[in-house]
């Protein structure tokens, strides 16, 4: 089923369960837990960063959707529970509670496409211990991946000032990961993915015209864009660098006239030759015909390019890999709990001591402080109700309620949400540098 960037959010088949998509030490602990009386009790988990990756002034939310759908697949049909009890993962009690397993919590989290900080708590999932816990290995490694993607095309698109993108890295990741990818780039302002699964499933818009190997193909580079022109239109895009540029141009003005769409450079200087393109270009009457460059790109080298007369750009490995920062460092931490499974028992906050990896205690809710100018200037975690000034944004927002999804946006949605968040953020969060997180995150504790 198709995931469209219009207003109908329909649900993605994932073709399997997900349920497996997990690792073993949680059905261990589910297991002693129901051994020992304490899975019933209720339970809150959040989902945050206790840091941001070196240099970064600011994270994005991505892969939410994904984690919904993914949600609502987490089931353990017979084969997975074959599997735990052939193989002596799970005893056969804990096997009689997985077979009956449906999430039906509670789940908030921050809208898919804002931007978050160090602690900001981007995912609240209330439930009871043994239903919650399973969900650890499943969010995190949606959330850990999308978000780390997410973050470095925020900034290749911020670099890019308005120049449109394109994802084109499907042949540096795991073929998954892929779609994942051209996902999260869309969702932070990615124009197009060349990823055809990524259009099937989500709705990203696709692009795609030819590799050097077509021109390879043919007895000469002329006869190649012949028959690409003739089959693609004169508004196709023509790649100009397998032999020589110079001449490349000419023949593709030649044959397509002054209505040439785009051409693309894929390797040498690219600022350099963009220049040379461009004056070529125009002395042939092509004034109108796009330069696209692509080769190794990343955030430093597309803003390297903002003055030389570049149409667009693709960039591939550096964006699959997060842009040197592959996750997000998110992690899944209980945070709340009650001592029996009543539901009306009160919470009490629990938090790790541990040296360097501490956490903080209690449900959290945020705020993002907003000054006059509709500039954040302070993120709020708060273990109280929210208390939001005129200006100021809750971040969290209901996912999931008694077990049923309550949250699904489409990824146009999500889309302009990022659009907002970063546009609310101040100018330091747009620099390239190393610095600190752009907004500080301040706790108050009720």
């Amino acid at each position: 089923m198709v995931h469209t960037v219009g207003r109908k959010v329909p649900v993605v088949d994932l073709g399997a369960g997900t349920a497996l998509l997990t690792d073993q030490y949680e059905l261990t602990m589910l297991q002693a837990a129901l051994r020992g009386g304490t899975a019933g009790r209720r339970a809150v988990f959040e989902v945050f960063a206790r840091s941001l990756p070196a240099g970064r002034r600011y994270g994005v939310v991505a892969g939410t959707g994904r984690l919904l759908d993914a949600i609502e697949a987490f089931r353990f049909e017979q084969a997975e529970l074959e599997f735990l009890t052939a193989n002596g993962i799970v005893d056969e009690p804990t096997a009689q509670w997985l077979e009956k397993y449906r999430f039906s919590g509670n789940i908030w989290g921050y809208s898919e496409g804002d931007c978050f900080f160090p602690e900001s708590p981007i995912l609240v999932v209330e439930g009871t211990f043994a239903e919650a816990v399973l969900l650890e290995t499943l969010a995190l490694s949606i959330l850990n991946h999308d978000c780390a993607i997410a973050s470095a095309a925020s900034r290749m698109t911020q670099a890019a000032h308005g120049r449109p993108i394109i994802e084109m890295g499907s042949r540096r990741a795991h073929e998954r990961a892929a779609v994942a990818s051209a996902r999260a780039a869309y969702v932070a302002g990615f124009a197009t993915t060349s990823n055809l699964e990524a259009g099937r499933l989500y709705g990203v818009p696709t692009a795609g015209t030819a590799a050097h190997s077509f021109t390879l193909l043919h007895d000469s580079e002329r006869h190649a864009f012949k028959e690409q022109l003739a089959a693609l239109g004169e508004g196709t895009t023509l790649l100009i660098d397998t032999y020589d540029v110079e001449r490349a141009v000419t023949t593709a003005v030649d044959l397509a006239g002054p209505s040439l769409g785009a051409v693309r450079i894929d390797s040498g200087d690219l600022g350099v030759m963009a220049r040379r393109v461009r004056d070529q270009l125009d002395s042939l009457g092509a004034r109108d015909t796009r330069i696209v460059v692509t080769g190794d790109l990343d955030e430093f080298g597309i803003a390297a390019l903002g003055a030389a007369p570049v149409d667009g750009y693709g960039v591939g490995t550096s964006l699959v890999t997060g842009s040197g920062a592959p996750t997000a460092s998110l992690v899944y931490k209980l945070v709340a709990r009650s001592d029996s499974p009543d539901p009306g028992a009160p919470m009490r906050p629990v938090a790790k001591r541990s040296p360097g990896k501490p956490s903080r205690g209690g449900r959290k809710t945020a705020v993002r402080r907003i000054d006059g100018r509709g500039t954040a200037y302070a993120e709020t975690v708060s273990t109280g109700e929210p208390t939001p000034g005129p200006r100021d944004r809750v971040l969290q927002v209901p996912l999931v309620r008694d077990g049923e999804i309550v949250g699904r946006e489409t990824l146009g949605e999500a889309r302009e949400h990022h659009a907002r968040s970063v546009a609310e953020l101040p100018p330091t969060a747009l620099q390239l540098s190393k610095g600190e997180p752009a907004v500080p995150t301040e706790f108050v504790d009720a």
